[in-house]
């Protein structure tokens, strides 16, 4: 593990890890990738009290300090209070991990304005207010990382899943963008556009379904959570300083 100091602050597994919608899949092996460096780590979660305690344990045996919290990122009053919360206990996130989302499938006919705000506020407004209101601690400080998991459907768009993959393309764009604006206070923004991976986003996949999308991946195979885990450790990383702005897509060659 890197114990390279941030601009002279403090040592990387010194800092702190925020990791939402870390209750399960893909969020809670990010959340234990960051304990297993002995990184303070904060599992947030919104419904799923029982799952979060559960990763706050697999953490904890790592000597780190753990911190669970329940929010509703489509408001910015409860992202408000989390960060109090975080304040009163010294744990301001110096590495921010956008991992919330839910997924949707259905013909666009079929939508309703309901679900396109569900989809839209639960998988974008929540990257950017989670990102306006804990940037500014990393700014002060001059170094932070904000790394906002996507999705391959918002590289390429995936019939079906037009309103997920809309709002994946958002979040790509964004991590573009925000990336230009806090480059000079050294903090990076990067993305992490994983293929198929093996959480309950494709749990609904019959055995059959299965196998045909394994053999339409190059590999051969499902990612595992792990294998995402361990890409957003390492853009996290002091010595990864240079890279932001960019959409990387661990997907077995499914996209090339």
């Amino acid at each position: 593990m890197s114990e390279e100091r941030a601009g002279d602050r403090k040592l990387f597994s010194e800092m702190t890890v925020l990791v939402t919608g870390a209750s399960r899949g893909i969020g809670a092996a990010i959340a234990k990738r960051f304990a297993m460096a002995g990184m303070n780590v904060v599992v947030h979660y919104r419904h799923s009290h029982e799952q979060a305690n559960e990763v706050a344990r697999s953490c904890l045996e790592y000597g780190v300090r753990v911190l669970t919290l329940s929010a509703d990122l489509r408001s910015r009053d409860h992202i408000h209070r989390m960060q109090e919360k975080l304040e009163q206990h010294n744990m301001q996130p110096d590495i921010l991990v956008n991992n919330a989302g839910i997924s949707h499938y259905g013909m666009l006919a079929d939508m309703s304005e309901d679900e396109f705000d569900e989809v839209i506020s639960t998988n974008l407004k929540a990257v950017f207010l989670c990102s306006q209101v804990f940037m500014p601690y990393m700014i002060r400080q001059q170094y932070g990382r904000i790394i906002n998991v996507s999705s391959i459907w918002g590289m390429t768009g995936a019939s079906c899943e037009v309103l997920y993959s809309a709002s994946k393309g958002g979040v790509n764009a964004f991590t573009k963008a925000l990336a230009k604006e806090l480059a000079p206070s050294g903090v990076t923004v990067n993305a992490i556009a994983p293929g198929a991976v093996r959480t309950e986003m494709i749990a609904h996949l019959q055995q059959d379904e299965l196998q045909m999308l394994e053999e339409d991946i190059p590999a051969g195979r499902i990612a595992e959570p792990d294998e995402i885990a361990s890409m957003v450790y390492f853009l996290s990383l002091p010595e990864s300083g240079y890279m932001t702005g960019q959409v990387v897509s661990p997907n077995g060659g499914w996209l090339t």
